[in-house]
């Protein structure tokens, strides 16, 4: 068999449904093997494009995502992608070409060392340098992209080596279970929890995986013990329970960090160091039990008193079936905290100026989606409105990134959604930066005729980096630009273009758009103006109050 059938054969016994990616003349052999294949081939018009759409396919199957791309400035291009994938823990497998390994062809012409490159931003990377190889390459790629904790895998495939015959078998996946905690850590903690005055429960990414979110509920409505969420913890427990006490979007003054404050054990399940600190430990201050599949990472501000290591759908499980609610506990402070968080969000919520408020947009998105309609988020100062303010419902269903946190992956990440579940509503959110830098992939959704809708956030400059400007009380500099119009730029790819033009429209044209196919570009210019006073003034005078 040629080595590039056997390569695609090796994917196929792996299960992958799509390939998202862009052949270069190194990869046209295994484009010949993926034609009469049972793997999609999705085109893109950028490598970074693919990446994230790979990425995103692994976060909500807990599959396998695979993109494709040639040698050197096509290789380059899945850097970023690469990284997103792992710190987001996503499991994603990149395959390069590369020019021939046993004889020159055309010199060092756009020859770099790939697989060295990769090396400092993936969980394994390596060059095939035989044929025989292949299956046990892919083997080991897949298996190492898929186990806790998941991530990014690359495989180099040069042309040379994918003409080769081999005659070596396929390797099957062996069965693997998750080691579950032992019983003395569930007994600690246990133990630790039941003797606590105000213990908290705080959810982070690793608990946005497997069946956690299951035996949270279970955990939950047995203590009613509050919780509070990361940005990339949100959905796994219903954000509308009145013992969801908030979202540590904010690094600190926030309504939540007073219930940090108020706890005096933290029950940390799934925190992952990739995310920033949703508190900060002190010497002889709280306890906390650290719940995950792997132990702490130890520095000067998380430096866990008691960990339970293993799968963490079992342990949380274990955890609920040992534990006695306590009459003792003290939880009333969690609730008034939910209640002036609550408050506070409705008073900019109903505000009707236009541009339109953040707060607003927020809360008009989260009454058109449907509990499991899946937005997906690119990255500017919104993302920190809509962890804060949009509650999520369900695992998965609001998309945003707080490990790399790139820029230019939210219409990227709207697609693979919209490709994974076809018959769920998928609506992106970009502000006009990070939208511009992957908006080709617009052409990407029309030519897959997908029914998409995308909103970008106009302001006209790179807001996020403007708030931070205004809080460190420097003059404005160097952010502003000029956009498209985005109504005929969107025309002009085939979508259907729309513009807001008062914040009572939105609703009845974002409806429109989800019950109306195809791709739905919406301009809807932003006012930013009170972020600095909102976020780092009035937010924490309230707080503060509690």
């Amino acid at each position: 068999m040629k080595a590039s059938d056997l390569f695609v054969k090796a994917l196929e016994a792996e299960g992958v449904e799509y390939i998202f990616g862009i052949p270069g003349e190194e990869n046209l052999d295994l484009l010949e093997s993926l034609r009469t294949s049972t793997i999609k081939l999705i085109l893109t018009r950028h490598e970074q494009g693919a990446g994230f759409m790979a990425a995103t396919y692994g976060r909500l199957t807990g599959k396998v995502g695979v993109c494709l791309a040639t040698l050197g400035p096509g290789a380059t291009n899945l850097v970023t992608p690469a990284a997103y994938a792992q710190l987001g823990a996503m499991p994603m497998l990149m395959i390069t070409g590369q020019k021939p390994i046993k004889t020159s062809k055309q010199g060092r012409f756009q020859v770099i060392d790939i697989v060295d490159m990769m090396r400092p931003i993936t969980k394994f990377t390596a060059q095939v340098v035989s044929g025989d190889r292949i299956p046990s390459m892919v083997r080991e790629a897949f298996r190492l992209a898929h186990e806790e904790r998941p991530g990014a895998v690359h495989i180099e495939l040069p042309e040379d080596i994918a003409v080769e015959t081999t005659t070596q078998p396929l390797l099957s996946p062996s069965l693997t279970r998750r080691p579950i905690a032992e019983y003395k850590a569930i007994a600690n903690a246990i133990d630790m929890i039941e003797q606590a005055t105000s213990p908290l429960l705080l959810i982070g990414a690793g608990a946005n995986r497997k069946l956690t979110a299951k035996m949270l509920r279970e955990f939950v409505d047995k203590t009613c013990i509050p919780f509070v969420t990361t940005q990339m913890g949100k959905g796994v427990l219903n954000e509308s329970d009145p013992r969801f006490a908030g979202n540590t979007a904010l690094s600190d003054n926030d309504f939540v960090h007073r219930a940090i404050e108020r706890a005096d054990l933290i029950i940390n399940v799934g925190h992952d160091v990739v995310e920033k600190p949703p508190f900060f430990m002190h010497h002889n201050g709280k306890k906390v039990i650290h719940i995950n599949f792997e132990s702490a990472a130890v520095d000067p501000v998380y430096f866990p008193q008691a960990e339970v290591i293993g799968d963490i759908a079992n342990s949380v499980w274990q955890i609920k079936e040992g534990i006695e609610p306590q009459e003792a506990w003290k939880l009333d402070f969690y609730k008034d905290v939910h209640e002036a968080y609550v408050q506070h969000r409705a008073e900019a919520e109903n505000d009707s100026r236009f541009p339109i408020l953040p707060e607003r947009f927020v809360r008009d998105i989260r009454k058109v989606m449907p509990d499991e309609g899946i937005v997906t988020l690119d990255n500017g100062v919104y993302k920190i409105w809509f962890a804060r303010n949009y509650p999520a419902y369900h695992p998965n269903t609001l998309l945003l990134d707080n490990a790399l946190a790139s820029m230019g992956a939210g219409l990227p990440s709207a697609i693979a959604a919209k490709l994974v579940k076809p018959d769920v509503p998928v609506l992106s959110v970009c502000g006009d930066g990070g939208f511009m830098m992957n908006s080709q992939e617009i052409e990407t959704a029309v030519r897959l005729k997908l029914d998409l809708v995308v909103i970008i956030l106009r302001d006209d400059a790179y807001g996020m980096i403007k708030w931070k400007q205004a809080h460190m009380t420097f003059n404005e500099f160097g952010l502003d630009y000029h956009n498209p119009d985005f109504v005929k730029y969107a025309q002009s790819y085939g979508a259907k273009g729309w513009r807001v033009d008062s914040a009572d429209i939105l609703i009845p044209m974002v409806e429109s758009c989800l019950n109306n196919p195809g791709v739905h570009v919406i301009d809807c210019p932003v006012d930013y103006s009170q972020n600095d006073k909102t976020l780092n003034q009035t937010i924490a005078e309230l707080s503060a109050k509690l």
